[in-house]
């Protein structure tokens, strides 16, 4: 087995960018190390990848993975912050990467800009140590669940409404303590619904700040699992709702039919998105 490469110590600069991160308990230079060491893809550089990005990239998580085919237009940026007027038209993936760099150059970013499909979702997921989804449709986000579980990889998820969000983690490569696996995206929401039956935010519209209070969550949720602090959301569905002022939370379990990781799995590749996404 390769030895992993030592990480290098910080520099003057660092430790002073970093200092509220090194004074904190859970966190401190060994954390710090583990944020700086750390590979993080991020799906979608839109309303809840923005945050996370912006976020990530002040945390000081070391390499940041960004994928989306997307450019930037003008309704972007009602909520998506991680880019603004002058880029309008541009990649979103060589944006964020332009923002992320103001912020914090000690961070390395690796734009993607390609659509996430079943041709290279491996690929691209295998490069990674943990996968952010901030994806805006259902396609994505199964083949992405499908394959973080392939790839044994841990998966934080998102999704918003108009005045609403959603958020858990998935690592049902794992098992939980009491020995069963842990659940999948399809032990949560085992079908996709019915084409046009939940409309997306360009027909209904959407706060932007409540994306922001979601991919913020998103966010501390991945950091918590880079840095294996706390209570994860694994089991667990985080719902917000805005104007209800609320946060309301489900448990959820293993679906021994779900056709993942079930006790009669039947998908055990990504052929069955081909062309889906």
């Amino acid at each position: 087995m390769q030895t992993p490469p030592q990480p290098s110590p910080f520099t003057s600069e660092e430790i002073q960018r970093y200092k509220r991160h090194l004074v904190l308990r859970d966190v401190g230079g060994a954390g710090q190390q583990r944020l700086k060491a750390a590979r993080v893809l991020v799906v979608g550089a839109g309303g809840l990848g923005a945050p996370m990005l912006m976020y990530f990239a002040a945390a000081g998580v070391g390499t940041l993975g960004v994928v989306d085919d997307d450019t930037v237009s003008l309704d972007n940026l009602q909520r998506q912050i991680v880019h603004e007027t002058a880029r309008v038209g541009t990649s979103k993936v060589e944006s964020a990467a332009a923002t992320i760099g103001r912020i914090n150059p000690h961070v390395r970013v690796e734009p993607h800009a390609a659509r996430l499909t079943a041709a290279n979702a491996m690929d691209l997921i295998g490069r990674y140590d943990i996968v952010a989804d901030g994806s805006d449709n259902f396609a994505t986000r199964y083949l992405v669940s499908d394959a973080c579980y392939l790839a044994q990889k841990t998966l934080v998820y998102a999704a918003v409404g108009p005045f609403d969000g959603y958020i858990t983690t998935l690592k049902p490569h794992l098992k939980a303590a009491d020995g069963m696996p842990n659940p999948t995206y399809r032990c949560l929401f085992p079908e996709a619904p019915p084409p046009g039956l939940i409309a997306n935010c360009s027909e209904v519209g959407v706060l932007g700040a409540v994306v922001g209070v979601v991919g913020t969550l998103q966010s501390t949720e991945v950091l918590k699992e880079i840095l294996g602090i706390g209570e994860g959301l694994v089991g667990r569905l985080v719902m917000y709702d805005a104007l209800g002022a609320r946060f309301d939370t489900v448990k959820y379990k293993w679906n021994a039919d779900n056709p993942l990781s079930g006790r009669s799995a039947s998908i055990k590749d990504l052929s069955g998105h081909l062309g889906a996404a």
